[in-house]
């Protein structure tokens, strides 16, 4: 994800005015909640450190545990961490392309750090979170309702800055979608009259979501398999057949690589069920329905060229029974969808060019619908 202007001048902000910035807000950002979220994580028994994401000044650092880590874009900033939480480690860094390694962390505090992170671009940068932080680990977030994209407040005391407001039901779905559950959700008031959401989330052992606008494609599986949950990439298992069709249908060059699928190719990737699973007979009903509404709320906000959804077996239980392979009769979210044939080894009625050209057809749809 590259910086934007907006984004930049909202650093540039926190970078030319710590010093009054900390001097304005100390009294008001004393809490006893990351003192409380380190207890719960050291309950977790992950024996690893926690991440302060987007630190400030590094007023809540000293209360996240001995090994915090505490990151924030503004150097200025960082140079304040010191004297709050002697022992931190203190990184320059963008939320938005964490410069850690897969499975660092036991849990993050992010408070009020994502709000300055343009909306269309929370659901990659809450997937480098996922990435980050290991399966079981503990994460709090403050964000901030509304409806804005990423505009700046009425009357702020420090003009230039930018924020992201969020309708509670979109923000849902987008923590989903990054493979976060919810374990708490509080919303509550603030003299701007739109609300605050304090969550705490558990990093659930599944796939978050790659996905960003201006998609050519967003590739939807059923639900992740054990296997590709822990290794961090859709269709991992050995014997799959998606990632050799997509590079031998063009729809990506590197193998195995959302990240790369989808800022060089614009090739998303979803599920329709987040749950990880051995098997799909582990999957519910109610599961089925609420990954349609998901998944529909993603594609209407969205608005890919086209979705592909890889197996029929899902799409026929949450959305159409009598469904076939090709394009579908009905939109989905306002954009068209083409269905093909699951990928997985155990499929033995479709071979590897078969697949190349329903991924090949899919492609071609959603270039027909950008026209």
């Amino acid at each position: 994800m590259n910086p934007e202007g907006p984004r930049n001048e909202t650093a540039t902000v926190y970078e030319e005015r710590a010093g009054e910035w900390r001097q304005k807000r100390e009294g008001s950002a004393r809490s006893d909640r990351p003192a409380r979220l380190a207890a719960e994580v050291a309950t977790r028994g992950l024996g690893l450190p926690i991440l302060d994401a987007g630190c400030g000044p590094g007023w809540h650092s000293a209360d996240l545990g001995p090994a915090v880590v505490a990151i924030d874009i503004a150097h200025a900033m960082l140079e304040m961490v010191g004297e709050y939480a002697p022992d931190a480690a203190a990184v320059l860094g963008d939320l938005a392309a964490l410069p850690f390694r897969a499975g660092s962390f036991a849990g993050a505090w992010a408070s009020k750090s994502y709000v300055h992170v343009p909306r269309r671009h929370v659901p990659l940068a809450l997937a480098d979170l996922h990435r980050v932080t290991a399966a079981g680990g503990l994460v709090e977030l403050v964000l901030f309702g509304g409806d804005e994209e990423y505009a700046p407040f009425r009357a702020d005391d420090f003009a230039g800055r930018r924020f992201s407001l969020w309708p509670e039901e979109l923000l849902r779905c987008v923590i989903a979608g990054a493979g976060f559950a919810v374990d708490e959700w509080e919303v509550l008031p603030t003299r701007r009259g739109d609300p605050e959401y304090r969550i705490r989330c558990t990093r659930s052992r599944t796939l978050p979501d790659y996905v960003a606008p201006g998609m050519r494609l967003l590739v939807c599986g059923l639900n992740p398999s054990l296997h590709a949950a822990d290794a961090g990439v859709g269709f991992a298992r050995p014997g799959n057949r998606f990632w050799p069709a997509a590079l031998a249908a063009g729809l990506v060059s590197v193998d195995r690589d959302p990240r790369h699928a989808l800022g060089e190719h614009r090739l998303g990737m979803t599920d329709l069920v987040k749950r990880a699973t051995s098997d799909i007979s582990e999957l519910s009903p109610a599961e089925y329905q609420h990954g349609r509404e998901r998944l529909e709320a993603l594609v209407d906000w969205m608005q890919p060229g086209a979705l592909c959804v890889v197996g029929l077996t899902g799409w026929r239980a949450a959305v159409d029974r009598q469904a076939q392979p090709g394009v579908q009769h009905a939109e989905f979210g306002g954009r068209p969808v083409y269905v093909m044939p699951n990928t997985s080894g155990a499929n033995a009625h479709t071979d590897l060019g078969g697949f190349i050209a329903h991924l090949r057809a899919a492609a071609e749809l959603a270039d027909r619908a950008r026209r």
